[in-house]
């Protein structure tokens, strides 16, 4: 029930006019939020580099109104992917297609994801499509294969472990060299759509990991790239210890290189498991997200882990 809310108020302009407003919001979404320019975003990247760790980069922004809007992000994207590239960092980076306006123009939606693969194919980069809510799966998928019909294979998609779906979808995709981040997922679904069952979505998650593994490991196991910036085909977005150490083991029976499997986490959350993986020789990529329209994306993190949510009250109360 409290997560249902909390991600109804993900949406809620009122909402969202409410906590932007708050002057204590800010503090608390910059746990979960790089800061609201390039060159902060740049440099948490950096930060964690220095601590053998990678990033992907996330220009936080979603279900636009305007083709306006939607130029403006893909040229904040195209002005991120260059920042990456002057400096060096080992990061690539994450869209969303709502904000390249698929929910009002697919057409300039291509055009927009099309410039930023020219862009990161220019400097050897990779992108990484978001997930969406399901009205959007469909279009998401659809638009991914579109750009690897062009020749862009520097673009893989996220999967999430709650829908139904998912399992079909991965194992079309991997016949198509797809490089995958797998997730749980953060919206709100019918249950005709998703598992209602954390237990179920665990199961699911476990699953879906196992089929990319499987066929990584037949499929020669390609590694981490080492510039940092290509990641393997499975790359598993997750901070349930209970997830990565399935994963880990399984990665093991089947003689999977550790290089071959990466662990992606949210930046400010779990730092110590962050570590940890690192320390152990797998690869490790925190999504660093940044940028002014940061409440939908601080809400939907509230609502995933209690946790989150009574930081941010406790923060609220000290004031």
């Amino acid at each position: 029930m409290l997560r249902s809310f909390l991600i109804y108020l993900s949406k809620a302009a009122w909402a969202q006019n409410i906590v932007m407003n708050m002057k204590l919001a800010w503090r608390v979404a910059s746990r979960f939020v790089a800061g609201t320019t390039i060159e902060s975003a740049v440099n948490a990247a950096i930060e964690l580099n220095a601590r053998g760790i990678n990033a992907t980069m996330d220009h936080l922004g979603e279900n636009i109104t305007t083709p306006e809007e939607a130029r403006q992000a893909c040229q904040d994207v195209l002005d991120l992917l260059d920042q990456i590239n002057c400096c060096d960092v080992r990061a690539n980076v994450s869209i969303k297609l709502t904000q390249m306006g698929l929910a009002i123009d697919e057409a300039l939606c291509l055009e927009n994801v099309e410039k930023i693969l020219a862009r990161a194919k220019e400097y050897d980069n990779y992108v990484r499509i978001d997930m969406e809510d399901t009205p959007f799966t469909d279009q998401t998928i659809d638009v991914l294969r579109k750009m690897r019909a062009k020749g862009y294979e520097n673009v893989g998609i996220a999967i999430q472990s709650y829908l139904y779906r998912s399992e079909a979808d991965v194992r079309a995709l991997l016949e198509e060299g797809v490089r995958f981040r797998l997730i749980k997922g953060a919206y709100k679904e019918p249950p005709d759509k998703a598992y209602p069952k954390k237990a179920d979505v665990d199961a699911n998650f476990d699953k879906l990991a196992k089929i990319m593994m499987d066929w990584s490991a037949a499929h020669g196991a390609p590694a981490l790239r080492k510039d940092g910036r290509v990641p393997p085909i499975p790359a598993l977005g997750t901070h349930d210890a209970a997830r990565i150490e399935f994963a880990k083991k399984y990665a093991a029976q089947i003689n999977l290189p550790k290089q071959a499997l990466e662990f992606q986490m949210l930046y400010g959350i779990r730092r110590d498991l962050q570590e940890q993986c690192a320390a152990e020789g797998y690869p490790v990529r925190v999504y660093i997200p940044y940028g002014t329209h940061w409440y939908p994306y601080f809400m939907r993190r509230l609502a995933e882990r209690p946790a989150n949510l009574w930081f941010f009250i406790s923060n609220l109360l000290r004031k």
